[in-house]
């Protein structure tokens, strides 16, 4: 079975990496987090499981009151560079799933094909190339860079010049670049990739400013994951309801592109593989509440459970209500 890590943090003990064995999490010693394993495992050359491994300690905690904030303990994000957020990158692909090429497509409805549909398309025509062989280029958006992360239970804030926010469940991918310049896959986490479909929905350009939101990432990280399948489900909670609930569908079963080939376009940028930096990606939604034109409000709760992925990630919708201020340049 695939390793699940969660990050956690104590006033005055600083960061652990811990190991869940439910329903406990046993502390890992070596290292802070899971970006110095990954690192050590790279300049060891060995495996970051068997490396995990070697670093079990004995020392346990419970997981429910971690999970429901009610230790010294917090979960932190679940990956993360940890000495220089700026060298995270924070990025996703999108259209690589039907439901979400519908959606964009309902967004700008057109008589005729949208470039969204076309795109969806080319994925399924081209996407899914031979071993070894380069296939059509997806569509990439840029998310932010390390301080835009939330984790389990932190606010996902609309800011006061945003129209909307909403969630999108996905899974993301967390990387790690070797000495050599080579991209290494640490694992996958459930995702709130989090966007603003109110603005995308008034101008397919206002895409790119759409997904310069918040996001999350978690509880936990699973160390090679299977991404043939995985399936599981959303929903909203408002004052303690559930308002609105799908089923979500990832893994290179469900989306028109190979894992390989989403890799290979994002790290096919010399500068996407500066030694020591980290990268998160986001695979791509497939079923959100926005296509139900569910309007979120302050409060709300947005959860997302992948099987396989541990537990679900929680997180509530914080909505400033300041009016927008004007940001002014000074010359020097």
């Amino acid at each position: 079975m695939s390793l699940r890590l969660v990050q956690i943090g104590a006033t005055g003990r600083g960061r652990r990496v811990a190991l869940v064995d439910e329903p406990k999490l046993t502390l890992l010693g070596r290292n802070e987090s899971i970006y110095e394993f990954a690192q050590a495992a790279i300049a060891r050359g060995i495996s970051l499981t068997k490396l995990i491994e070697e670093s079990v300690t004995s020392e346990q905690i419970d997981y429910d009151p971690v999970y429901e904030a009610k230790s010294d303990w917090k979960l932190l994000r679940a990956f993360d560079h940890p000495q220089q957020c700026h060298r995270c990158l924070v990025s996703g692909t999108g259209l690589t799933h039907k439901a979400s090429a519908e959606n964009r497509q309902s967004m700008h409805e057109t008589a005729t094909e949208s470039d969204s549909m076309k795109m969806f398309r080319s994925g399924l025509e081209g996407g899914r190339p031979e071993a070894g062989k380069i296939g059509v280029s997806p569509e990439w958006f840029y998310k932010g860079v390390g301080t835009v992360l939330k984790g389990h239970g932190q606010e996902l804030g609309v800011p006061a010049h945003g129209d909307d926010g909403g969630e999108e469940a996905e899974l993301a991918g967390a990387y790690v670049i070797g000495p050599d310049g080579v991209p290494y896959r640490i694992g996958m986490m459930q995702g709130n990739e989090f966007s603003d479909h109110v603005l995308e929905a008034k101008n397919y350009l206002y895409l790119a400013s759409s997904k310069l939101r918040v996001c999350s990432i978690g509880p936990e990280l699973v160390v090679d994951p299977d991404f043939s399948e995985v399936t599981g489900r959303a929903w909203i909670e408002r004052k303690g309801e559930t308002i609105w609930e799908a089923s979500q569908h990832s893994g290179e079963k469900w989306i028109t592109h190979t894992l390989a080939n989403l890799e290979h376009h994002h790290f096919k940028h010399g500068f996407h593989r500066m030694p020591g930096d980290a990268h998160i990606h986001f695979f791509g939604a497939d079923n959100f509440s926005f296509r139900k034109r569910l309007k979120l409000q302050d409060g709300d709760v947005m959860a997302i459970q992948f099987g396989g992925f541990g537990r679900a990630l929680r997180n509530p919708l914080r909505i400033e209500r300041e009016p927008a201020k004007l940001v002014t340049v000074r010359a020097l």
